[in-house]
């Protein structure tokens, strides 16, 4: 087991030489969910927040058949992008099922530009948790790109995508 010390270490050798994240940009008419501000979020009943995270889950998990569908997905993750960077939400989003859905898209997406996405979110998401919960999946994430890094060792345009959420994640680890 590392000690946080090495931790933290190892997630400042991970990020050294990776690409500062261009802002995102959010097309609100292609958009197919409400968008609401973190405030609203965050002042949500639970059944409207549920309502609303299912579907940003079952639009995140329809198939890419088309650039249509693709650069639709592409506007969520960017939405996602600006409502994870808030304490409360972030930490309400990474308990919810929606980590797992954003896991599994990290896995199936054939579309690059909708895995680096998705990666960001992850790593927002990790960023601005206070705390993480017992459930949450951060292990399966963890390995997960860790495998798609090895596997893509050459890639360094990918590497720098998904380095930040894994340091994220790990650095998230640490803190608890």
């Amino acid at each position: 087991e590392l000690s946080r010390n090495a931790v933290e270490l190892i997630v400042i050798c991970l990020l050294f030489q990776i690409v500062k994240q261009v802002p995102v940009r959010l097309d609100l008419k292609t958009l197919h969910v409400p968008t609401h501000s973190a405030e609203t979020l965050s002042s949500m009943k639970d059944t409207d927040w549920n309502d609303f995270l299912q579907r940003v889950c079952s639009l995140l998990d329809s198939p890419e058949k088309n650039t249509g569908a693709a650069r639709s997905k592409l506007n969520l993750l960017h939405y996602l992008c600006t409502v994870a960077v808030h304490k409360g939400i972030a930490s309400r989003l990474i308990s919810s099922q929606l980590f797992p859905v954003l896991i599994q898209q990290l896995r199936v997406a054939t579309n690059w530009d909708i895995r680096a996405r998705v990666a960001r979110v992850i790593g927002l998401l990790a960023l601005h948790t206070p705390e993480l919960g017992e459930n949450v999946p951060v292990s399966e994430a963890i390995v997960l790109l860790t495998e798609i890094i090895r596997e893509n060792f050459r890639n360094s345009k990918l590497k720098q995508c998904l380095l930040p959420a894994l340091g994220e994640l790990l650095y998230l680890i640490a803190r608890e």
